[in-house]
């Protein structure tokens, strides 16, 4: 059901909840909050100066408005609380004063003056705290939405009939586990009672979206090996030895292991189902080529799709050096395209002119016919390929499947999320690549920082600055990459060229000033985590990350490994004013993999009351790493109800069914 349909939504609400990726009643429901504030009532008699407090009672004054000049305002009124008579004032809330009645009750947020008895204000609630802690929803929200709308919205949603909310747990693990009911503990995440009930509605969430995940993996896997039709090659394993040792390079261990178990899996008639995944530079891409120039020799067609089309470009010109002796035909496929050059590509890709094609999503629309297509690798952002596996399968193409993923996971996680893959690991840098040297810097060590950023622009390198968000959303005080562009052209704009991209830009957009930078048109390139899988720029010298503290310590390896991809010394610079034990791990070890051992230890039992970090949104309310437990056993049910065949609950199949669809 349209969310639309909930009262109180108008044009101009729904627009800004599309914008958060609300578009349907369940999307809203389903808007979990991203932290809870608990609100306890603090004792003024027991406070120290200039202190945080939190305290309710009954107006006993009518409230004084002063205007100052344009757009400042304050209101002034006394209140009763158990610790006395305080004041209160709050700055522009001027429309609060119809409300604050002589006897009204409020809950007052703010800084305690005790010299002066009077509270500063950041907020003015209605109601009172009670006997016990009251704990408060804060959402995700964006300019002109606010908290208290999405809470009610939220919470007039969840009064509509409950037949639009879809149960995904079977019946007979609601009562194994003696789960409330979908409903219910929707209304307790909105709505906390307490931080018992909210642990246990949570639970129930958790385990109802990490048991329709693993259902999907589960129903891949046993489809995987249900399947016929794979592909029967001959490999000639002698012409790619030949190639191998003609590269510019020596493979290392880990990439002739990882070639060596993919060239098994193209040789049986079995469709291939691998996972490449290696630490930052490591060197996949070349993997890829090889398994390309295999299927090449055998007479197949080669798809390789990335997620971006500045990197599809990246990924083209590579492949085309790399290939540049030999006879093979390697075309780019972007959305970009004009009408005449796609046809003629869309022309080579069906009558088999066209030996290998790289390109982004265009690759597989309904259009797009190959006439002999091999092999399918996919890069990053589409790992788990459900989509597009179903799209290639109902062209009747049976291809063997590649993903590459340059994040570096817990092995015990990677059994689990990539359960219905084979996976190929390397972990071994290629020679040559120097570490990238890293410093946890605080925030009051700016112009060491900022010295630091010079030196390397006098040297004619460039550098990547890391801001979390694009626009300030309430109750943030994270730096915002408009402001960040601003201090920067304070401190650089004179001298060196300054542009920034974000997540909410248009790719084309994104795109060109992305290329822009890799030319060595831009110094500095402001970004959010856009560039997490991105470009290779090798004068890329120093990535500086604001807020560093907000990120997962995998994320900022990602980030980290944008730089140090050609032969300068190069420099990561985290700033934080806090969680500095934890971000200093990333000063003392460059390996991936360990970083994301110590990153599940470190974040594995998670915070009831914690902060989700940045990158680290894949599911809705569950997080693999601080609910392994409740993965784990998602999965043994999850498969256990696939494969039961007494099961008659066909309408729940068919929703989890849809989901795998529409996931």
């Amino acid at each position: 059901m349209e969310v639309s349909s909930v009262k109180g939504i108008g044009p101009k609400s729904l627009a800004l909840l599309n914008k958060i990726g609300i578009y349907t009643v369940d999307d809203l429901v389903t808007h979990y909050p991203f932290r809870y504030d608990v609100l306890k009532r603090s004792n003024l008699k027991e406070v120290e100066q200039d202190e945080k407090v939190i305290i309710d009672g009954k107006v006993e004054s009518v409230p004084i408005l002063l205007r100052f000049k344009a757009g400042l305002n304050k209101l002034n009124f006394r209140l009763v609380t158990a610790s006395g008579v305080v004041g209160v004032s709050i700055f522009n809330r001027a429309f609060l004063k119809p409300n604050l009645e002589i006897g009204a009750n409020v809950i007052v947020l703010g800084k305690f003056d005790k010299s002066k008895n009077v509270i500063t204000a950041s907020d003015i609630k209605f109601g009172l705290l009670g006997k016990e802690e009251k704990i408060e929803s804060v959402y995700h929200c964006t300019n002109g939405l606010t908290n208290k709308q999405i809470s009610t919205y939220v919470n007039t949603a969840l009064l509509m009939n409950s037949k639009d909310i879809t149960d995904f747990i079977p019946e007979k693990y609601s009562v194994k586990y003696k789960f409330l009911n979908k409903k219910t503990a929707l209304n307790i995440v909105h709505n906390p009672p307490s931080a018992l009930k909210l642990r246990e509605a949570k639970v129930r969430l958790k385990y109802e979206e990490l048991f329709a995940f693993m259902f999907k993996i589960n129903y891949l896997k046993e489809q995987h090996r249900l399947e016929k039709g794979g592909i029967a090659r001959d490999i000639d394993f002698e012409k790619i030895n030949a190639f191998i040792n003609k590269l510019s390079f020596e493979l290392t261990k880990d990439q002739k292991k990882a070639v060596d178990e993919i060239l098994k899996d193209l040789n049986k008639k079995v469709r291939m189902n691998r996972l490449l995944q290696g630490d930052v530079g490591s060197g996949k891409t070349i993997v890829a080529f090889i398994s390309m120039y295999a299927n090449y020799l055998s007479g197949y067609q080669s798809a390789l799709m990335a997620p971006t089309e500045i990197l599809v470009i990246q990924h083209y010109n590579n492949l085309k050096e790399i290939l540049k002796n030999t006879n093979i035909n390697i075309e780019l496929l972007t959305g970009s395209l004009n009408k005449k050059d796609r046809a003629e590509i869309l022309k080579g890709l069906e009558d088999g002119s066209i030996d290998m094609v790289v390109g982004t999503h265009a690759l597989i629309q309904n259009d797009v016919i190959y006439k002999s297509l091999g092999l399918v690798i996919t890069d990053e952002q589409h790992r788990f390929g459900v989509n597009q596996r179903a799209n290639l399968q109902n062209k009747g193409i049976m291809p063997d499947v590649l993903y590459m993923s340059a994040t570096p996971i817990p092995r015990t996680y990677a059994l689990t999320i990539y359960g219905d893959m084979d996976v190929s690991t390397i972990k071994e840098l290629p020679k040559g690549r120097k570490p990238v040297q890293t410093f946890v810097k605080s925030e009051q060590e700016i112009k060491e920082v900022l010295e630091a950023m010079h030196e390397e622009l006098k040297n004619n390198h460039q550098i990547y600055v890391i801001a979390p968000l694009i626009e300030e959303s309430e109750n943030s005080d994270l730096t915002n990459v408009i402001e960040l562009k601003d201090k920067m052209n304070l401190a650089f704009g004179s001298k060196f060229r300054i542009d920034l991209v974000h997540g909410k830009m248009a790719s084309g957009a994104k795109d060109l000033i992305m290329g822009e930078f890799k030319n060595g048109k831009v110094d500095i390139l402001i970004s959010t985590t856009v560039i997490e899988v991105g470009v290779d720029v090798a004068n890329a010298s120093m990535i500086v990350i604001f807020d560093a503290n907000r990120f997962g310590l995998s994320t900022l390896h990602q980030l980290r490994g944008r730089v140090g991809r050609g032969n300068t010394e190069s420099k990561c610079l985290l700033i934080s004013n806090s969680d500095t034990k934890r971000l200093q791990i990333m000063e003392s070890t460059h390996d991936g993999f360990e970083i994301s051992e110590e990153d599940f230890k470190l974040r594995g039992h998670g915070d009831l009351f914690g902060t989700k970090q940045s990158g680290d949104m894949t599911f809705k309310i569950a997080d693999v790493r601080s609910d392994y437990k409740i993965l784990v056993q998602a999965k043994e049910d999850s498969n256990e109800y696939l494969l039961d065949t007494s099961n008659n609950d066909e309408k729940l199949k068919k929703c989890l069914m849809e989901s795998i669809n529409h996931g």
